[in-house]
């Protein structure tokens, strides 16, 4: 096995407020990587920068945009990217969808993996580096009440593995993976979606959130992409994540 430790590298992650992409700044952090955190919310930015001290490097801004996403990447020249910004679907039936609602995953999740994914191959980043993009378990079973979601993550994989390609094919040397995460509540996301899917199916919601077995926790999801970063042998495409741990798709 190859690995290449995050000590002493510079990471950039997006949406570090919360969730698996505040699991994931604070895994790299304490693995020795020096973070570069990009969220929308200066107090959760804040509130991180005081917990990891000068391992963190917060930036606040929009990772939809394509001017940020370029010379965040040129200016810092990170070994490793975790796409994981992305927006909350609304949870409704698709009859009470409308095209905005429905769209709103394709407008930020798949955006972000596009403008990110163009600019890594484009300046480019070093031989070695690693891009991984958070998809979605959903997009392999879909999510009937999340609108565009599950249509917008299995498209996430997509650029990360036409990204890939690319790659391969200018022998760049950066490594493009996807990252199908579990259905998790203990993320604000997964706590709505649990909830909205408890209430369709006419069951308690407690009850839902047990019957799921063990969660994929954002301390989980950090140490996963901190391996995926370090082990370069680990070069299938997409993983689902739960957690058990990486599976390869």
């Amino acid at each position: 096995m190859s690995v290449n430790e995050p000590a002493g590298t510079t990471v950039v992650v997006t949406g570090v407020g919360r969730g698996f992409g505040r699991g994931t700044a604070i895994a790299f952090a304490r693995a020795g990587a020096r973070v570069v955190g990009l969220g929308r919310d200066a107090d959760a930015l804040e509130k991180l920068r005081a917990e990891l001290g000068d391992a963190f490097v917060p930036v606040r801004g929009d990772a939809t945009d394509p001017d940020l996403a370029a010379e965040l990447l040129s200016r810092h020249t990170p070994a490793t990217v975790v796409l994981n910004a992305g927006a909350a679907p609304a949870m409704r039936p698709l009859q009470d969808h409308t095209w905005d609602t429905f769209r709103t995953n394709w407008d930020v999740d798949v955006q972000q993996a596009f403008h990110w994914a163009r600019a890594a191959l484009r300046l480019p980043l070093p031989p070695g580096s690693t891009v991984l993009s958070l998809s979605s378990g959903a997009a392999l079973r879909g999510s009937p009440l999340s609108g565009g979601y599950a249509g917008a993550k299995a498209t996430v994989r997509f650029v990360s593995e036409y990204a890939a390609a690319e790659s391969r094919r200018q022998a760049l040397g950066i490594r493009f993976l996807a990252v199908l995460p579990a259905l998790s509540p203990t993320t604000d996301l997964g706590t709505e979606a649990a909830a909205a899917y408890a209430a369709y199916q006419g069951v308690d919601a407690d009850a839902f959130v047990r019957a799921m077995g063990p969660l994929l926790t954002p301390e989980k999801a950090g140490a996963a992409m901190v391996s995926l970063a370090a082990d370069e042998e680990r070069d299938t495409l997409a993983y689902t994540l739960s957690a058990g741990g990486l599976q390869p798709v």
